[in-house]
């Protein structure tokens, strides 16, 4: 994997969106810090995170966190867990593997599984062995 210069953290990254005061950015991006790991990979200034929440605290809340990364896929998630904190750890969670499945995609070469498979054996180069040399 090439260095990133500028590596991207949720601190750098990180809107708040609808439902979300700036004053909730903090704790916010405390609940996100784990994702620093997974977004280091990428340019801070080519990657922005938004959050937002719809009915905050109401029944039917809905907390949507987006990804851009420059050359790649809008990444949305979203989750409708009635518990902010639980809301905002699933949507950070859901982004995480979101990101790690569009690596995969983007860059098989790099993938662990796809490398190490043993080459197929063309069984009428392999020698022989007759059962009276045997």
């Amino acid at each position: 994997m090439s260095a990133v210069a500028n590596p991207a953290t949720v601190g750098e990254c990180l809107r708040v969106g609808a439902g979300f005061s700036q004053g909730d950015r903090n704790w916010i991006a405390e609940q996100f810090a784990t994702l620093d790991a997974r977004l280091a990979g990428f340019h801070a200034d080519a990657t922005e995170l938004e959050v937002s929440v719809k009915d905050r605290e109401a029944r039917g809340q809905k907390v949507t966190l987006e990804c851009w990364v420059a050359g790649r896929q809008k990444i949305v998630t979203t989750s409708t867990e009635e518990d902010l904190h639980a809301a905002l750890n699933d949507v950070r969670d859901d982004l995480r593997r979101k990101l790690n499945d569009a690596k995969t995609r983007q860059e098989p070469r790099n993938n662990k599984h796809l490398r190490e498979q043993p080459a197929p054996v063309d069984l009428d180069d392999a020698p022989r062995l007759d059962a009276e040399t045997a």
